[in-house]
């Protein structure tokens, strides 16, 4: 078990450094190896009306929306967005054979040069991992969707260095579907 100990850790960096033969303050692990990369960015609207088609799990139109609410919190659009359900054969809370939502949302976008500087968000990239559901079997029934959120929505965001595994098999579920990317985030006020 590692305990950390701030008091040794300010005398262990340097020396670590000094034996495995690193320049001084290459060892060191303060704050200025964390900070995030700044990146100057603007709010763009996007708009999407997402069908979902799957074999293995279905979705009442309410069940559908939810998810995608929560994935395009979990992504970054500012929090005016709006996702709603359209089109559904079946009432409420019943499984639909193809829900749909319509999403119009606002997402960071790098800012184009000649931007006026009181359009410009101070925003940074962040790893993200996209997660579903906390249960990872339940999320193993989310596999197709998590693919088609990969094809049709992720390209609205800003990303860059994406991670994406897929195990799906039609009427079978299977772990280990991932989705992580870095996205555009804005900083926080201090």
């Amino acid at each position: 078990m590692w305990v950390r100990n701030p008091k040794a850790a300010r005398y262990l960096g340097p020396l670590a450094g000094l034996l495995l033969g690193l320049p001084a303050g290459a060892a060191d692990t303060g704050a200025a190896a964390a900070a995030p990369e700044a990146q100057p960015a603007v709010w763009a609207q996007k708009q999407l009306n997402f069908l979902f088609q799957g074999f293995t799990t279905h979705y009442s139109c309410d069940g559908l929306e939810d998810k995608i609410k929560h994935v395009v919190k979990e992504l970054g659009a500012r929090g005016d967005f709006q996702v709603h359900s359209f089109g559904c054969a079946e009432p409420y809370g019943r499984p639909d054979p193809f829900p749909s939502v319509s999403i119009k949302m606002s997402v960071l976008q790098p800012a184009p040069a000649g931007t006026a500087a009181t359009e410009v968000v101070a925003a940074h990239w962040q790893r993200t991992d996209l997660h579903l559901d906390k249960d990872p079997v339940w999320e193993a029934g989310d596999c197709e969707l998590l693919e088609q959120i990969k094809q049709k929505l992720l390209p609205l965001f800003a990303t860059r260095n994406v991670d994406f595994a897929s195990n799906c098999v039609p009427h079978q579920l299977e772990l280990g579907t991932r989705l992580s990317a870095d996205l555009l985030v804005p900083d926080k006020r201090g």
